[in-house]
């Protein structure tokens, strides 16, 4: 047995790492966390200083008793988690099993962290270790502990308030508030019209044009022009004034230098990604993640590609920058080298400059060599990294900025300019490796690589024509995910390691949807936006949110107390949980909109969230016993739909006529969407039917479909339960409980019911959720006929006795929550 145990996060990783350190080494994966809070109230006990209660997460108790195992025969054990904070916790939790579980006494327990997964960093960290840092775990634990707070708590009244199942997180709330904010924004914005004016001009070394800059003897802006007939007249003023020609009035030329973006940290890595190659968020995570832990190159074995990528820092080791020369020499010659290496200093707040860029291990590995040893994902992405980190260290590239002013001083009205630019690039510099993209493109960008003819003052250019375009003001654009992460990263909310848990999460929970790439929060995702806003302001704000980063941030430098930091954020917030519970009216909290009033009944019609999505009603409940309902189309909102709109929904269900056979046939929508109904039998609309507009023989067809695959699904039946069916992957056997497959060389028809009866047998036994719900069906449909009677005669004293327990617990939680309000009021 090795006499040493190095516990890593995941088995990639320790597979690389396991051929660096030779036999004296076991090297062994924690697959990630090995302990959590129980997932249960009072697992952070707010009145015993956040006492945190945790549990070994049961998919890794294999995986912690493997590490358990190995620790009893090691003299040394060395952790070498990640080296951000949740690296950290990760390797205190496994020290405290260890400890728990009494296999520490007489060894030696070590911290060692590296940044990129080499010979070299390996080595180097296994020689200079050092103790675990308990600023930087406590730090982690009251992100943990104030996350749990918030869920166990805002949750509920989410439940209670909006719909059911939803949840609220810390950091999350902040991030849907963005998106929800823009979305307002969009549908508040009010498209303004404007005009531009540009000439064509034509000379005999290049066609080009020029923008009109005055009009009047004014600066010409982008609203002097507001409609089509005052642009028509000032074009028709310019091209007269012009009389066919424009003369060139100033010639200006402008040298400039353009500096390389600094190497990539996980928020830029993620933007870049994002824009220049499609990636999602936590696609490039898992991407990079693969890079970093090792990729076999061959006769090298696994190798780490990349450094460690969750990092807030631009700094580059200086080892590293040494390669970076050799290879730009090498490759571009000495005059793309600038005389000293380029350094770069992190803009975000609290940025750990102790850690490095996101960089290849190795520059001289270039792109081409090691493309036919990655997926095509991880060929892209290591190719960005290694492109932006070898431009970094680049020299400068140097543009040049060229603009002619061309003048008609005698135009009517006043004196009128146009100006025409261009920019080209002297020296590419960085550029001929790398550009960082834009989210938006701007009037710089259009120009650039454009070239215009040699002008000189004086100089007429023959005038072509003189356009006027139309032009709307737009609206802001949604986000997408390299715009949220920036936006993010400026607010200062979440770490590098959470953008894109942030992002996942909020899709994972349907609170916004991706429309082309950019954010659009749902009808839930709005509600429960706004009800965090309106009620839980301070939790969901900016500036509170980073400044909660930045005190733990403080607590993992060791300049402040973790308990004091709970404190203060948990006795405010208990006790607005406590009065939101008791005083926000739900119709309020879901946004329910009157939209006005329904011509044919004069009842109010209103749109409303409920269980299972936003939905119109006809009537009010107070004073209307009987209450219309209509689901809302897909792709409508109950932000944004109209009176008319709604009304609309109430066509349905649509009697279309009858079958053959005397069926009434109609259409309507319900909990699964769109559906055609023939008699007793249902068939779901297809994708591209409308049920306001789809006509009977459609229907028809749409029954006679699903009366088919119903016909051909039973194969056999035995008339005991077992049945041989046609499925969706091909024909099987089952007996309600069990399902076996059948051999290949032998068909369906064919099957005798003893050699079902063994299939059966033989097959294992239904797992997950739906074999429970099945079993318990089967379970009770065995009882029924004899509990019947007996249940029967029970079912008033059960109904009443349901009455007065639901009654005592309504009872207990108000006077829970009086005693709650009362006792932080008084704190």
């Amino acid at each position: 047995m090795a006499k040493n145990l190095l516990i890593v996060e995941s088995p990639a990783k320790a597979k690389t790492i396991n051929k660096y350190l030779g036999k004296d080494f076991q090297v062994l994966a924690s697959y990630g966390h090995v302990r959590d809070l129980k997932p249960k109230e009072g697992a952070v006990d707010t009145e015993h200083d956040f006492a945190m209660k945790y549990e070994v997460i049961e998919r890794n108790e294999k995986h912690v008793d493997a590490i358990a195992k190995a620790a009893k025969a090691a003299d040394d054990i060395y952790l070498a988690t990640d080296l951000d904070r949740e690296g950290e916790a990760i390797s205190w939790h496994i020290s405290e099993i260890l400890k728990e579980r009494g296999l520490v006494e007489g060894k030696r327990m070590h911290r060692v962290v590296f940044s990129e997964i080499t010979p070299k960093a390996i080595k180097a960290a296994v020689a200079e270790p050092r103790q675990l840092s308990h600023d930087m775990v406590d730090a982690q634990q009251a992100r943990r502990a104030l996350d749990y707070l918030v869920g166990f708590n805002l949750s509920p009244v989410l439940w209670r308030k909006v719909q059911r199942g939803l949840s609220a997180g810390r950091v999350q709330s902040p991030a849907l508030r963005m998106i929800v904010e823009r979305e307002e924004e969009i549908e508040a914005f009010v498209a303004r019209e404007y005009w531009t004016v540009e000439a064509q001009l034509k000379h005999p070394d290049a066609d080009f044009s020029a923008r009109l800059t005055q009009l009047n003897g004014k600066k010409f802006e982008q609203f002097d022009l507001t409609n089509e007939a005052d642009a028509m007249a000032a074009r028709a003023a310019l091209k007269e004034a012009a009389h066919g020609r424009l003369t060139v009035s100033e010639v200006g030329s402008k040298e400039r230098k353009r500096r390389p973006a600094p190497p990539f940290t996980t928020s830029t890595l993620q933007q870049e990604a994002a824009r220049k190659l499609g990636f999602s968020t936590s696609r490039t995570m898992k991407v990079a993640q693969g890079l970093y832990e090792g990729v076999s190159l061959g006769s090298e074995g696994n190798v780490g590609l990349i450094s460690y990528m969750r990092t807030d820092s631009v700094a580059l080791a200086e080892d590293a920058v040494v390669e970076l020369r050799q290879l730009i020499a090498r490759d571009f010659g000495a005059k793309a080298l600038p005389d000293h290496p380029q350094a770069y200093k992190s803009k975000a707040k609290n940025a750990q400059e102790a850690h490095e860029a996101i960089r290849p291990t190795s520059a001289m590995r270039t792109p081409r060599e090691v493309a036919s040893f990655l997926n095509d994902e991880q060929r892209k992405l290591y190719e960005l990294i290694w492109k932006r980190t070898v431009a970094c260290q680049m020299i400068h590239a140097t543009l040049n900025t060229v603009s002619v002013d061309f003048a008609l001083p005698d135009a009517s009205g006043g004196p009128a300019a146009f100006r025409a630019t261009g920019t080209t690039v002297i020296d590419p510099g960085f550029l001929a490796v790398y550009e960082e993209g834009r989210d938006q493109k701007n009037a710089e960008d259009d120009d650039e690589g454009r070239r215009l003819p040699r002008l000189a003052k004086g100089e007429q250019v023959a005038l072509a024509d003189i356009l006027a375009d139309q032009h709307f003001t737009e609206p802001p654009p949604r986000y997408s995910e390299a715009s949220l992460v920036k936006a993010l990263e400026e607010y200062g909310i979440g770490r590098p390691s959470t953008y894109a848990s942030i992002i996942q999460v909020l899709l994972n929970r349907e609170y916004v949807l991706l429309d082309s790439r950019r954010f659009k929060p749902t009808d839930v995702g709005r509600a429960v936006g706004k009800f965090l806003v309106q009620h839980f302001t301070r939790y969901v704000d900016y500036d509170f949110t980073a400044k909660l980063e930045d005190e733990l941030d403080a607590v993992s430098r060791g300049e402040e107390a973790w308990v004091p930091l709970m404190e203060r954020f948990w006795q405010p917030f208990k006790q607005q949980v406590d009065e939101k519970t008791e005083s926000v009216d739900r119709s309020e909290a879901t946004g329910a909109r009157e939209l006005g009033t329904d011509p044919k009944s004069g009842k109010p019609v209103s749109v409303r969230l409920g269980r299972y999505g936003p939905y119109a009603q006809i009537g009010d409940k107070d004073t209307d016993e009987k209450l219309q309902f209509a689901s809302l189309r897909p792709g409508q909102s109950m932000h944004t739909i109209t009176l008319e709109q709604a009304l609309e929904l109430f066509k349905l269900p649509r009697k279309l006529g009858q079958a053959e056979n005397g069926d009434e046939v109609s259409v309507g929508i319900g909990r699964f969407g769109p559906f055609v109904k023939q008699g007793s039998t249902y068939a779901s609309l297809k994708p591209e039917d409308d049920p306001y507009t789809i006509e009977l023989p459609r229907a028809l067809q749409i029954v006679a479909e699903k009366l088919e695959m119903l016909a051909n699904r039973v194969i056999q039946d035995f008339g005991n339960g077992v049945q041989v069916l046609n499925g969706r992957y091909g024909a099987y056997i089952t007996d309600g409980e069990k399902n076996a497959r059948i051999p290949k060389d032998t068909e369906p028809k064919d099957l005798t019911e003893a050699q079902c009866l063994e299939l059966l047998a033989a097959a294992p036994v239904k797992k997950g959720r739906f074999a429970k719900k099945t079993a318990a069906k089967k379970t009770a449909e065995k009882k029924a006929p004899a509990a019947k009677k007996a249940t029967t005669k029970k079912a008033p004293a059960k109904k009443a006795a349901a009455k007065k327990t639901a009654a005592k617990k309504t009872a207990t939680r108000k006077a829970a929550a009086k005693k709650t309000a009362a006792k932080s009021s008084g704190d």
